[in-house]
């Protein structure tokens, strides 16, 4: 019996008490990601603008499995207030796309492995769980962090 498909997209939603502008202004300062990063991977150390546009790149300082490394980013998505996406050189996307709702912003997070030329191997890995465990963690953080600013 053939196994199940692997998912190439790991999407998670939370809806935030706040216009999408006031999300995406955060979501597009690199130098705020790991304000709420939930992975525990982004590191404080980051270089770029501080509001990202289509195909700007930012570096930033990671750790994993207690390894520091950097990598560097590029904007390969860019909807202003609506849509942002990046890759690095393993080509698969972090988005994030934003609807405005009654009470706010329904904020959509998505590990996407359909551009990654390894997807196959990708999703034989722990990575997807892991990377889902993550969004569930920054989306939460995301949602503290704007709206506890007013």
């Amino acid at each position: 019996m053939p196994s199940a498909p692997r998912p190439l997209l790991i999407s998670r939603e939370i809806t935030i008490a706040a216009p999408p502008s006031a999300v995406f202004s955060v979501l597009a300062d690199p130098h705020r990601h790991a304000d709420f990063d939930g992975s525990g991977t982004v590191q404080n150390a980051v270089s770029g603008p501080h509001r990202l546009s289509l195909h700007d790149t930012f570096k930033t300082a990671m750790k994993l499995f207690g390894v520091r490394y950097r990598i560097v980013n590029t904007v390969v998505e860019f909807e202003a207030d609506r849509r942002i996406a990046w890759c690095h050189s393993g080509k698969h996307r972090w988005r994030y796309e934003l609807h405005e709702v009654d009470g706010g912003t329904k904020v959509t997070e998505t590990f996407d492995l359909s551009t990654s030329p390894v997807r196959g191997l990708l999703v034989r890995t722990p990575w997807p769980r892991r990377n889902a465990e993550g969004i569930e963690k920054t989306l939460l953080r995301l949602k503290a962090l704007i709206e506890n600013r007013a």
